[in-house]
């Protein structure tokens, strides 16, 4: 079980963990969308998560107020714990297959920018990670 080093969450780890979370989701609905390429009916689903994610980062989103009760919305700039993908169905009825409103090579545009931002995400990580353990243990240069 890994503890969580408190000094993390003073990185921006937390930001590109975040990410990593939304692109698997993300990811998911994607190839969802794929294997129902051919599917009667079928809406395509959609991940909405950069907007959350820059609200959380606006430093100047600033409104006064506070939560009274679990079921209140959030005021002002939201917390970056509170942020989330969030999947949805796309109500754009065009059928550019004449079956649904899949259209194959957009589908796989999007999961090509996927990874790319995925693998982005996963070397980021690893590279702050080794930084921060390099600064711990004092293993570079120093006097």
């Amino acid at each position: 079980m890994l503890t969580k080093l408190a000094i993390l969450d003073k990185t921006s780890i937390p930001v590109a963990s975040k990410g990593l979370d939304a692109y698997a989701h993300r990811g998911r609905a994607i190839a969802n969308n794929i294997a129902n390429v051919s599917t009667p009916g079928y809406r395509r689903i959609e991940v909405s998560f950069e907007d959350q994610l820059r609200k959380a980062l606006d430093k100047e989103l600033n409104m006064p107020g506070s939560r009274t009760h679990g079921n209140h919305l959030f005021l002002g700039r939201p917390e970056l714990e509170h942020v989330k993908s969030e999947g949805y169905r796309v109500n754009d009825f065009t059928t550019p297959g004449e079956i649904n409103n899949v259209d194959i090579d957009i589908e796989m545009a999007k999961l090509a920018e996927n990874e790319i931002a995925f693998n982005f995400a996963t070397a980021f990580i690893k590279d702050r990670s080794g930084t921060i353990g390099e600064a711990i243990k004092g293993s570079k240069g120093g006097a």
